[in-house]
């Protein structure tokens, strides 16, 4: 590990094809806003010899070519690259902390779509009308895609409503469920296994390998929630069939 303190990271090594910046060691918005602007800075100046840059809670992964980085002074490929980094950090002005994009994501709470919402509202304190009301006024931010193709992890949970994770998983989750897991909240994005609270659904996919960009939801992004009611889900749920 090499400390880079000027850009607020250490430099790992990992494998023979990555580096990972490290922000910090927990689950945070401002380091997490701090890895989205490392992030936005490396695409802006096109570094050559990174193959992707994958950004995480406190983590930013850079996948590099290690024989455009290899030198002849014995040093190995992610010295040449660490060496690089800390250069590019010190000498470009640092890049927005997010994406202006925000994304509308309508859901259908409660009932069939959200079997776990008088749940959360119990844990809470609150009625199931608070809970929606509250998890729906948000301003979200997608800090990290993982566990699926196309799982965005977001942050701006209101506290009230952070819910410890279910104590048996389900073995099959319907895509499209919005559910708290924790201090956070997120979004399945196909039929999977899942051990998070489901207080609603959402009609739109959030993953299709056919889309120009699979992924509905980008690292970076910003996510209200709007509540709809049956009928209106169902009338999307057929157009985005």
């Amino acid at each position: 590990m090499i400390g880079a303190d000027a850009a607020g990271f250490s430099i790992e090594p990992v494998g023979e094809t990555m580096l990972l910046l490290r922000f910090g060691d927990q689950v945070d918005i401002e380091v997490n806003a701090r890895v989205h602007a490392a992030a936005e800075t490396l695409r802006r100046v096109e570094m050559p010899g990174l193959v992707d840059v994958v950004p995480a809670y406190a983590t930013l992964a850079l996948h590099y070519d290690a024989a455009f980085w290899a030198g002849r002074d014995g040093e190995p490929p992610w010295k040449h690259l660490a060496g690089t980094l800390e250069v590019v950090f010190a000498t470009t002005a640092p890049a927005d902390t997010g994406s202006d994009r925000c994304i509308e994501i309508p859901v259908c709470y409660g009932g069939e779509h959200g079997s776990d919402l008088d749940a959360v509202a119990a844990h809470a304190g609150l009625d199931a009308d608070a809970v929606i009301a509250r998890h729906s006024a948000a301003d979200y931010r997608v800090a990290m895609l993982g566990f699926a193709p196309g799982f965005p992890y977001l942050l701006g949970l209101d506290p009230a409503l952070h819910m410890p994770r279910r104590a048996q998983p389900r073995t099959r989750v319907p895509a499209g469920s919005v559910a708290i897991g924790g201090a956070q909240t997120g979004i399945y994005p196909s039929a999977l296994p899942g051990g998070w609270q489901l207080i609603g659904r959402t009609p739109l996919r959030l993953f299709d390998a056919g889309r120009e960009t699979p992924s509905l939801l980008l690292p970076g992004d910003r996510v209200r929630f709007r509540a709809i009611d049956a009928t209106e889900f169902a009338r999307l749920a057929e157009s985005a069939a």
